[in-house]
């Protein structure tokens, strides 16, 4: 019904208002509800954006009174545009005054009284838990500055309030120093679990083994005669390694004692030690020294035969080096001053009695010499001379010869340090020892030397040891004989706890009159690790030698099974 003196026209115009202003109040009541169901999203409803939604002029006009403020200066200055439209939304609300009052988010004073809402950014949840926990109690953390709205999403922080955050963080984390798990000091990243952990004893770790078991064998002395025996076996060994920042040292002990359980009757002991000491001098100078020594029953197929006797004499060898190596550019100099010491003792007759071997007795002195030329990190070859002289305790032997003689020996080689792939060194040079009687001739030969290390993959390994050895003789009418020796080893970690091993041995002794030695050795054993302190371990070996002198040819068929312990 139209109301008296109504137009249509002003009714149409009171209706359009009324509509927009319904539509204009649920639309704001849907905006806080949503906000308010969001807060844990956006956070709390601020009254920026109220006032944004119900003036949309309040920006214009603050934009407005911002342009009228540079003219008035007169001054070209850029106006300030923050990254995002909150911030301008909060400065809108502290220049016009707000519909449901003055309160200010950004005022302390006024916030304070207001009952505190969750952050709306995962930034300033975190910023408020690290206030909490650098101002722990009642302590009150430092107020923000008043030109800077924490609350506001998008604001840009002063370097004073990055440094005060950082400052913050920082006590936080000193108050709240992080805890490692319980687990971390258990040794589950060793690259093998098997391995032993050695004794720390002062500044080195030693680590002891002992290995205790049966060995059946086809031939229990080596020799052509030999007879078959089961022995028990006992070995005992000792490895030292320094942990110092500056110069290393290693040394190294063993002992075997190997006594028969039934068969043919044997009661063997030998043993040793040696240690080596490297110094790191200033200049690059190098010091190298050693020491060792060595204790066992001379072979029955050694090349000095000794007939009618009931054990062969023990030998005892004592040796010593001390050297200094200089690095200059890439020329690699050394100097090696070495001393072998030999010692025999006396040999039992099978009638009783003994025999002395006093006159066997020397002394081995030599200086080697070396120059080498790095090509490469990995490869450097050299040339090195040796010259010695060999002192016979007693002038002359029992046979009326003067066994004392002169040594020299050259060599050309190369050293090779691939990493962790291939290291080691290898020679080939000419060897000899002129013996001061000049009835007897001068022992000379190839001076073959080698000592390999090969890794082709992870818990494989391959070596590879060759030497050349004068050895001398009391035998009348000669000079004595060179032996060559070779060893190849290889071994293999199936699985953590399984490790196979296998090695290959040759070996050729030629004699100054023109007989000769062959020995030949195979050997493959196993070991399973039961725990990182037990395992069992057994190998098999077969040798055999063929000689041209007569009564020299044997071959020996040897099991072993024991266990292991180590620490």
């Amino acid at each position: 019904m139209l109301r008296t003196g109504e137009t249509v026209t002003a009714r149409t115009r009171r209706f359009r208002f009324s509509t927009a202003l319904g539509l204009s109040l649920i639309a704001l009541a849907g905006h806080a509800g949503a906000q308010e169901l969001e807060t844990g999203l956006r956070g709390p409803v601020l009254e920026s954006e109220i006032t944004a939604i119900l003036q949309p002029g309040a920006q214009v006009r603050a934009a407005d009174r911002a342009d009228r403020a540079r003219q008035s200066t007169g001054l070209p200055t850029p106006s300030y545009r923050p990254a995002t439209e909150s911030a301008t939304a909060g400065d809108t609300a502290r220049d016009d005054r707000s519909l449901f009052g003055t309160d200010d988010a950004s005022n302390p004073e006024t916030a304070s009284s207001r009952s505190t809402r969750r952050p709306s950014t995962a930034v300033q949840r975190a910023r408020q838990r690290s206030e909490r926990n650098a101002y722990p109690g009642d302590a009150t953390p430092p107020r923000p500055e008043q030109g800077v709205d924490p609350s506001a999403t998008g604001a840009i922080p002063s370097e004073e309030d990055e440094a005060g955050e950082r400052e913050a963080l920082r006590r936080a984390e000193a108050l709240n120093p992080r805890t490692g798990a319980i687990e971390s000091d258990y040794a589950a990243s060793d690259e093998d679990p098997y391995a032993p952990l050695g004794l720390r004893l002062g500044t080195f770790t030693v680590t002891p083994t002992l290995e205790q078991g049966i060995r059946w064998t086809s031939n229990a002395n080596s020799s052509a005669n030999g007879r078959e025996a089961v022995l028990s076996e006992t070995t005992l060994r000792l490895r030292a390694v320094s942990d110092w920042s500056r110069h290393a040292a290693t040394g190294e002990a063993y002992g075997i004692y190997r006594k028969s359980v039934s068969g043919e009757e044997t009661s063997e002991l030998e043993g040793g030690l040696n240690g080596t000491l490297r110094l790191d001098l200033a200049g690059d100078y190098t010091a190298l020294a050693s020491l060792g020594y060595a204790v066992r029953p001379e072979s029955a197929s050694a090349p000095v035969i000794i007939s009618g006797v009931e054990d062969q004499p023990l030998r005892h060898t004592i040796d010593g080096s001390l050297g200094l190596a200089k690095e200059l550019g890439r020329l690699r100099l050394s100097a090696m001053g070495s001393v072998t010491r030999e010692i025999y003792g006396d040999a039992d007759l099978t009638g009783g009695g003994t025999l002395s071997q006093k006159e066997r007795d020397a002394t081995l002195a030599a200086l080697r010499l070396r120059v080498g030329y790095q090509v490469s990190p990995a490869l450097t070859p050299f040339v090195e001379a040796e010259i010695g002289r060999r002192f016979y305790d007693l002038k002359q032997d029992s046979a009326g010869y003067e066994r004392s003689a002169n040594r020299y020996a050259a060599r050309a080689g190369v050293m090779l340090d691939i990493e962790e792939k291939l290291s080691g060194e290898a020679s080939l040079g000419w060897i000899s020892e002129d013996l001061d009687d000049d009835r007897l001739d001068t022992v000379s030969g190839l001076a073959l030397a080698a000592s390999l290390n090969w890794s082709p993959e992870r818990g494989t390994t391959v070596g590879l040891d060759g030497s050349t050895t004068i050895e001398g003789t009391t035998n009348a009418g000669e000079s004595g004989s060179i032996l060559y020796a070779a060893n190849l080893r290889l071994e293999r970690q199936i699985r953590a706890n399984l490790t196979a091993e296998a090695a290959a041995g040759a070996s050729w002794r030629e004699y100054n009159d023109g007989a000769h030695d062959l020995t030949l050795s195979g050997q493959a054993g196993m070991t399973w690790w039961l725990n990182r302190t037990l395992g069992l371990t057994g190998r098999a070996r077969y040798e055999t030698r063929t000689s041209s002198l007569p009564g020299r040819d044997y071959d020996a068929t040897s099991v072993f099974l024991g266990m292991r312990m180590q620490r």
